[in-house]
């Protein structure tokens, strides 16, 4: 059975939001675990979608993962220059790994910076623990771009990596 990328469903948000929030802390992604300020927003998938695309990943039925994808110049771009989209928040259940979901999503927001006019690039953030999401990254030509690497949190030692594809 085929994986279908399609846009987030309002009646899905919830799902969506927790899958996200387990995902990155059963993957011990968030420095400060359960009481880590970003698993809100990993959950707050109605905001995300108010300022961006959020894509599913479905299978049968299934709800397998998401990923948002911030078109040139959106609000919720982190380290998205002009003319560059942005991958954020790319996660997949647990249960689910292994089927192809996450390249599928990264395929589609390449698709989508690809069609939208203007767009030259597209960025993402990434941790250095993440290799599952690298090797997907650079399988789809992505590019790591260390000068652009950055630190979401100024006083702690925590740093993000940068992957950049130029269409």
């Amino acid at each position: 059975m085929d994986i279908v990328i399609r846009q987030a469903a309002p009646d899905e948000y919830d799902t969506l939001g927790e899958i996200t929030a387990q995902a990155y802390l059963q993957d011990g992604l968030l420095t400060f675990g359960e009481t880590d300020w970003y698993l809100d927003e990993l959950r707050n998938v109605a905001k995300r979608a108010a300022a961006a695309d959020v894509l599913v990943a479905t299978q049968g039925g299934q709800l397998l993962g998401g990923v948002t994808f911030v078109p040139s110049g959106g609000p919720m771009a982190d380290l998205a220059r002009p003319g560059e989209a942005e991958i954020r928040m790319l996660a997949v259940a647990r249960s689910a790994r292994g089927r192809g979901a996450g390249e599928a999503l990264v395929r589609a927001c390449v698709d989508r910076a690809r069609a939208t006019d203007g767009c030259t690039g597209i960025v993402l953030s990434t941790q250095a623990i993440m290799y599952a999401a690298h090797r997907i990254y650079e399988r789809l030509g992505f590019r790591r771009a260390p000068e652009r690497d950055w630190r979401p949190m100024p006083d702690h030692d925590f740093t993000l990596l940068t992957y950049e594809l130029t269409l």
